[in-house]
């Protein structure tokens, strides 16, 4: 499928090449999360002022997993108790952090009128696949056991990431579905990694591999899973779950160059076949990882209002 970049990513994409700085696989995952937030100062707009940022532990078996929740200024409540958003940072499990992805949950708390509970599970290759999803469902259950302490309605709550977050939000929700967890009113899968196969068309296309190329990939997988075993796995692939009857209402965006692109567009179609209420976006002149990089990409701040207004429908009390 031809990729056209809109003019400000392309804009963006060369001045990423022109940069000429050395690709995530040359580089150690220490290395790589350090320039991946670094580089966030030169991508995030400006946060969006708040009612209240405050810092979480969440008890977990192997310790604290860190979080952060975010209050806006305009919320919707009713009874005291407000609809929530809990957000999976995006990285390949390797990178990013409560900081890269911070103003990303302050957008989606303004837009959304919500709380956001941005959680910090654990990374790879220090701790595999699936301590991560191990991390994202524990902390989903005690946000849900605490919601009342939190100022959260537990029935308004929904989960949502960006890439690897929008993977572990899949997870999450089908373990929810499968007994695992809380009620799920909503997911939002912002260009979700789905199947570890990576057998879809634009997993070779020679179009889609730019920021997010067809070589970081292998080493996001390589980094994570623990051999072609967890391929296989539906919390590794969501995809791979033997129905997706009975989850919850989902909001998924794909962008067109990004490798990604087709198994989030499968995903979204097989939803709909298993009768799940699915609103798709496809932003065909964009990349991988443009929503976070709102101060160089007007088309980030559409996605997050879209996001946004679909979020106050999904998560509310009223809805159908």
């Amino acid at each position: 499928m031809p990729v056209v970049l809109d003019p400000d990513a392309a804009a963006v994409y060369k001045t990423f090449l022109d940069a000429d700085r050395p690709p995530y696989e040359a580089l150690t995952a220490a290395e790589a999360r350090a320039d991946y937030s670094q580089a966030r100062f030169a991508t995030n707009p400006e946060p969006p002022e708040l009612a209240r940022v405050e810092a979480l532990a969440i008890p977990a078996p192997h310790g604290k997993i860190p979080a952060r929740l975010y209050v806006p200024m305009k919320l919707r409540q009713r009874d005291g108790l407000s609809p929530a958003l809990v957000f999976f940072h995006g990285g390949g499990w390797v990178i990013g952090d409560l900081d890269t992805h911070d103003v990303a949950a302050r957008k989606l708390a303004v837009e959304g009128e919500l709380i956001v509970i941005s959680v910090d599970y654990r990374l790879a290759p220090e701790h595999k696949f699936p301590a991560a999803v191990d991390d994202a469902i524990a902390a989903t259950h005690w946000i849900a056991a605490n919601a009342s302490a939190l100022g959260i309605d537990a029935s308004c709550l929904c989960v949502g990431g960006d890439s690897a977050g929008g993977n572990l939000a899949a997870v999450v929700a089908i373990a929810a579905r499968n007994g695992n967890g809380p009620a799920i009113a909503g997911q939002v899968l912002i260009y979700p990694a789905v199947d570890f196969a990576m057998t879809h068309a634009s997993h070779s296309e020679p179009e889609t591999s730019l920021l997010l190329t067809h070589s970081v990939i292998r080493w996001f997988r390589d980094h994570y899973l623990n051999g072609t075993a967890d391929t296989h796995d539906w919390r590794a692939s969501p995809a791979r779950a033997p129905t997706l009857v009975g989850l919850p209402p989902a909001y998924v965006l794909t962008a067109g160059g990004d490798p990604l692109r087709d198994e989030g567009d499968d995903y979204a179609q097989r939803l709909k076949v298993a009768g799940v209420p699915v609103t798709y976006r496809h932003f065909p002149g964009q990349f991988h990882g443009f929503f976070t990089m709102g101060k160089l990409l007007p088309q980030a701040d559409v996605a997050a209002k879209e996001i946004g207004a679909w979020l106050r429908i999904s998560a509310s009390d009223d809805r159908s």
